[in-house]
């Protein structure tokens, strides 16, 4: 009997095992054909369907929400899915007692290193912001990993590699980095904790043995668990991901590019900080937001203007505050959007000023 438990402890899958890897492979695959079809699907909808001509600005704008609504979907429930995944690995008290072991400065660089490469995006701010604040993590070095994970995209910095040169991905990176650094030491200094949502506080930290136990969860648990949060997100975001996106595909359509250009010159003083109010309010994936730019800087404006107005849509996203309201209380999102929108104003001046 002894003999035989120990053959099964040893054995990496259990049948179980196997068959949630083959429910999530069948996933996968049916996930991937989705996403290749939506292309083709959005243009029939709008220009086979509904019949509109191909140049018109309402069938641009309709293609634009057909082929974004259901691609943006897919993203969020496959990336959550892996992110939770992850997750399920991830030693909470491990990464605490590292950051705290270097304290406040290099905490915050360290947060902001590891919020650069990792490829957390808005959507698992909340779960995240929990884990952290669970583990004990000082706010302010909580905050630097919040911004700088979606701040600095792999997919924003490989496009502008292929687009533009490594000069300006790198300018990017560490441009997005330095951000998320600075605005966490600021606001880490400022003492915000009071405008944390009370609940957080109350989840009481894990015992040793809980963490033993987690430690020894099975694939069949880890996949239920990682399909169960991207379920719940998912459900709570989709409505103001949507909304978002209309606006956008209204933009797309309607919003001539000289509309913009015209105040993203490098002669106005005013055009870094409007571009940057601009940015807010608008939510685009960066895969989405890349093109804009090209474009912005095909028609002449400049570069600092253009990049602060990409890092605002990326950074500061309606849907991410919506997320981190779940969490944070209205004074904190306030003192949060201020400080990364002044962080990015300030990178943006000192590009127009350099290049």
């Amino acid at each position: 009997m002894q003999t035989e438990l120990t053959k099964q402890e040893k054995m990496p899958f259990s049948n179980a095992d196997l068959r949630s890897w083959a429910v999530v492979a069948l996933a996968a695959i049916i996930w991937f054909i989705l996403y290749n079809v939506i292309e083709p699907f959005a243009n029939w909808l709008a220009y086979g369907l509904l019949a509109l001509p191909q140049d018109s600005q309402l069938g641009q704008s309709l293609a634009f929400f057909f082929y974004d609504v259901p691609k943006l979907l897919l993203l969020l429930s496959g990336m959550i899915f892996l992110i939770s995944l992850v997750q399920t690995f991830i030693d909470a008290q491990k990464v605490r007692a590292m950051v705290e072991k270097r304290g406040e400065g290099v905490g915050n660089l360290m947060a902001a290193f590891f919020g650069a490469v990792t490829p957390f995006c808005s959507c698992s701010s909340v779960p995240l912001f929990i884990g952290f604040v669970q583990a004990g993590i000082p706010l302010g070095i909580t905050l630097t990993f919040l911004i700088t994970s979606p701040l600095i995209s792999e997919v924003a910095f490989v496009l502008l590699i292929g687009m533009f040169g490594w000069k300006i991905a790198l300018l990017y990176l560490i441009s997005g980095t330095t951000i998320g650094m600075i605005s966490g030491l600021i606001l880490g200094r400022m003492k915000l904790e009071r405008y944390v949502e009370g609940f957080v506080y109350d989840i009481k930290p894990r015992s040793g043995v809980q963490i033993a136990l987690e430690e020894k969860l099975t694939w069949v648990d880890r996949i239920n668990r990682s399909a169960e949060s991207a379920r719940e997100i998912v459900s709570k975001v989709w409505l103001y991901v949507i909304v978002g996106i209309a606006i956008g595909a209204g933009i797309h359509g309607f919003v001539p590019e000289n509309a913009l250009t015209g105040i993203m010159g490098k002669d106005a003083w005013w055009s870094v900080p409007v571009s940057v109010l601009i940015g807010i309010p608008l939510y685009s994936n960066p895969a989405g937001i890349i093109p804009i730019v090209s474009a912005l800087l095909d028609k002449g404006a400049s570069l600092g203007t253009v990049l602060a107005f990409m890092m605002s849509v990326i950074a500061l996203s309606l849907p991410e505050m919506i997320i981190l309201r779940r969490v944070l209380k209205p004074q904190l999102i306030a003192i949060f959007i201020g400080v990364i929108a002044a962080a990015i104003i300030i990178t943006g001046y000192l590009f127009n000023i350099l290049i």
